[in-house]
């Protein structure tokens, strides 16, 4: 079925390297990773200069590895608990619709749901972990990625969130 696998490239891909280079913004965009701590700061982030390294290493190593289908699952809930934290801190309380001042949580969402689903599915023959055996064509893949994503994630604003007063 190379339309699936086809399929499931594109997928990968797009998501994957999108988000690197997402990640790589944080880095090397308009007020670099300075610029990025400082908004984390402002949206409660505890240490927010380390926030903003963890989450551009994450969206960078997450969306490479997702692209080129190695350790898929594990790639997937990167993405995912990025995408937790991202809706939780920024794009919940603006409401659902992207297009929305501060944009809604619906690009978010659907960028963790792609990211799981590739997971639940495996990431195809055209991917890293085909070609040297990993196979993920299980609920293993699925279980992972939902798991140590959400959990990651959850974890994540545990330790690190505390909303400014009035914005909870």
């Amino acid at each position: 079925m190379a339309h699936v696998d086809l399929g499931l490239l594109a997928l990968r891909m797009v998501f994957g390297l999108f988000l690197a280079y997402h990640g790589y913004n944080k880095v090397a965009g308009k007020g670099g990773l300075s610029g990025t701590a400082r908004w984390f700061g402002s949206i409660g982030m505890k240490w927010p200069m380390w926030q903003a390294r963890l989450a551009a290493t994450t969206e960078i190593g997450a969306g490479v590895l997702f692209a080129a289908g190695l350790i898929t699952p594990f790639a997937a809930s990167g993405i995912i608990g990025v995408m937790v934290v991202a809706i939780v801190v920024a794009h919940w309380k603006v409401g659902f619709f992207i297009f929305l001042a501060d944009q809604g949580w619906e690009y978010c969402a659907s960028i963790a749901v792609a990211a799981w689903s590739v997971a639940a599915i495996g990431p195809g023959r055209y991917s890293i972990d085909h070609l040297i055996g990993w196979h993920w064509q299980s609920w293993a893949g699925a279980v992972i990625a939902a798991g140590v994503g959400v959990g990651g994630g959850v974890a994540q604003l545990l330790i690190s969130y505390r909303p400014p007063k009035g914005t909870s």
